[in-house]
């Protein structure tokens, strides 16, 4: 990959990558502090500004590598929002909100990404290709951060929703689950692959790739 190439394709997917990681966790700090915990809030976290949610090597570092490396997918975080759930309202049902709350501004980005694809048309010829190459970023990796984030193992938020959702009995066990859910998320990402065993793909990618189609559809994009 040549020098040029690797300033354009940092070009697009740098602000992709920063919104779609920063606000997901701004999304979280702004929906507990509505719902009664001010812990991110006092912390100067509810905020949309990017700047106060980037992390260094999550938001920057390891996506870099990955993309200059050619590797198949991004991953990548920002600075985890703190959320002190024993003080919303009501902990347990709050808690689905919050945890909610990123991937479906995640997905919101998505829809606003795919209907802004319409006004590249009024951009010059190379302002609108940059443009639509950082929409197209921004939608797919949007729908991928929703989909990832809502998979039921903590803690990811998907894990959380399930938590606050399911029966006692059976939520007590899955929340047990959050101090091996790194090592379970780790390995499903990098380990199982090289046995020849791709879970991404099936639990993440079919179904990113039915929810981009859906929504490429109502958005009207070829």
């Amino acid at each position: 990959m040549n020098p040029s190439s690797i300033l354009y394709s940092a070009s697009v997917w740098l602000l992709p990558v920063v919104f779609a990681i920063t606000l997901h966790e701004a999304a979280h700090g702004f929906v507990a502090w509505k719902l009664g915990d001010d812990t991110a809030y006092r912390q100067g976290r509810v905020s949309f500004n990017p700047l106060r949610h980037i992390d260094p090597v999550g938001t920057i570092l390891v996506p870099a590598v990955l993309l200059l490396s050619g590797a198949r997918f991004l991953f990548g975080w920002a600075k985890p929002v703190p959320v002190n759930f024993a003080r919303l309202r009501r902990p347990l049902s709050d808690m689905v909100w919050v945890a909610a709350a990123g991937p479906g501004i995640n997905l919101a980005m998505a829809f606003a990404s795919a209907f802004l694809l319409h006004a590249t048309l009024l951009l010059p010829d190379e302002g609108a290709r940059w443009a639509q190459a950082n929409l197209v970023n921004s939608l797919q990796l949007n729908v991928v951060l929703a989909v990832f984030n809502m998979l039921p193992v903590p803690p990811l938020d998907g894990g959380r929703v399930a938590v606050g959702l399911l029966p006692r009995s059976m939520a007590l066990p899955l929340a047990r689950l959050e101090r091996y859910g790194l090592f379970i998320i780790l390995g499903g990402l990098f380990i199982l692959p090289m046995l020849g065993i791709n879970l991404f793909t099936w639990l993440v990618g079919v179904p990113a790739s039915i929810v981009i189609s859906f929504i490429t559809e109502i958005a009207g994009i070829d």
